[in-house]
């Protein structure tokens, strides 16, 4: 693109293209993991919106096709961004992980002391918990009987007792297990090499900048403030790093000029973006969903101040155009809408994404729009 005018295009027409990307308009044919990929985490800290996040992005859904996934190894749930649980594509979620580990924190000075466990043994421990896991999915608590009966971890049993959450989360960063399906309510974990669709965990410099490439083709156009807060702020990657991958990447990159702020785009993705045209779609989105997570609450281009409160606290985003205007709540027979903006409600879109959220959901809603 050297010597050539700058791309321009404005943001209704980027988050247009951005909601085709994220399956939002129209809304997609994709299997379960293959949305998973395309948005590269979905949050699990609620399960049901966790569900919603994959439905409403799919035509032709059903309930409980998230936990089956995960059941059959096409997704994986592990700690990553941020230290929360995210489901994540058996494919490529290891490319997350792998950025995620590189701080290396079970080297850290602090860590070796609380745990007893020096560097050097590290690789013994993985071990360990790989074997104990042999058999299939354990409890924290079937987990930490299985590695305290040996002598060189049996000052672990206090930790385990606590449920070792700092503990294990370095073994799902390091791709020795995830999440496995919940038993009795209680969470189990897995070995993540006990499914066919699990890919690994690559190289730190070759997973990198294809996190970025994810990130862009996902959330772009994007700035690198938009990449820093995704893979710095959510996964740790370094600030260095992230730099040194957008320079390795710069042959395939262009600049693109939006309403004046200056954002970056794959060469590949650039046609489609200038040819897009501004949506008026309506969705109704789960609490903490990729489409607001993905940029950051901060964004107000996304999430405009007056809502910025709302969804950091995980209330369930009404989304006009890719920008949102309110939110929706559902109780009893009755779905609200508290919508938020100088300009009146789309009250027929409001209706038809109602009925088609309320068929999700296995619902029969009537809709209240609150100004």
């Amino acid at each position: 693109m050297a010597g050539r005018t700058r791309p321009r295009t404005t943001w209704s027409t980027a988050l247009a293209w951005r909601l085709e990307r994220q399956l939002l308009d129209p809304v997609g044919s994709e299997s379960v993991a293959d949305v998973v990929r395309r948005l590269g985490a979905v949050p699990s800290m609620d399960e049901s919106l966790a569900e919603l996040a994959v439905r409403t992005r799919r035509r032709g859904s059903r309930p409980g096709e998230l936990a089956q996934a995960l059941a059959d190894g096409t997704v994986v749930k592990a700690f990553a961004f941020r230290g929360a649980v995210h489901y994540l594509s058996a494919q490529d979620g290891g490319t997350y992980l792998a950025l995620r580990a590189a701080g290396r924190q079970w080297e850290l000075p602090s860590w070796v002391e609380f745990y007893g466990l020096s560097a050097d043994a590290w690789p013994a421990f993985r071990a360990a918990v790989r074997e104990a896991l042999a058999g299939g999915p354990l409890t924290v608590a079937e987990l930490g009987e299985a590695l305290t009966s040996q002598p060189a971890y049996r000052h672990l049993r206090p930790v385990f007792d606590e449920g070792a959450g700092t503990l294990v989360k370095p073994l799902t960063w390091q791709g020795d297990m995830g999440f496995g399906p919940p038993r009795d309510g209680r969470a189990t974990f897995q070995r993540l090499d006990a499914s066919p669709h699990w890919r690994g965990i690559p190289d730190l410099e070759d997973a990198g900048p294809r996190a970025v490439r994810a990130y862009l083709r996902a959330y772009g156009p994007a700035t690198p403030d938009h990449l820093h807060y995704w893979l710095g702020n959510g996964l740790s990657a370094g600030r260095r790093r992230i730099d040194r991958w957008l320079d390795g990447l710069a042959d395939v990159l262009v600049s693109v000029d939006i309403e004046g702020t200056i954002a970056l785009v794959l060469e590949d993705d650039l046609e489609a973006l200038l040819a897009a045209r501004p949506s008026g779609a309506v969705r109704f989105l789960p609490g903490h969903d990729a489409w607001v997570m993905g940029p950051g609450t901060k964004d107000d281009r996304v999430t405009p101040a007056c809502l910025r409160d709302d969804v950091t606290r995980r209330r369930n985003p009404v989304v006009v155009g890719g920008v949102v205007r309110g939110t929706w709540s559902h109780r009893g027979d009755e779905l609200s809408v508290q919508w938020c903006g100088a300009e009146p409600p789309p009250t027929r879109a409001l209706e038809e994404e109602a009925a088609r959220t309320a068929g999700i959901l296995g619902l029969d809603l009537r809709l209240s729009v609150l100004t």
